[in-house]
């Protein structure tokens, strides 16, 4: 993984853990959706949106490969 793919998921992953305290997993869910297309550039989104599509199995929350579908 690049360094700017690791800033990213380590970003994306802090927010998921921002929002996993919701009791409502859909609430949760549209509140990482929400965040990352609020606040991030849509080069960042569609940076981490390609990069998890080939890395099915890394280290992304669940909650953030949610939100991204």
């Amino acid at each position: 993984m690049s360094s700017g793919h690791e800033s990213l998921v380590k970003m994306a992953n802090q927010i998921a853990q921002y929002f996993v305290s919701e009791p409502d997993r859909a609430l949760a869910v549209e509140g990482v959706r929400q965040h990352i297309q609020s606040f991030w550039t849509p080069a960042m989104r569609r940076q981490l949106g390609e990069w998890s599509q080939a890395n099915p199995q890394a280290e992304l929350h669940p909650l953030v490969r949610e939100a991204l579908a």
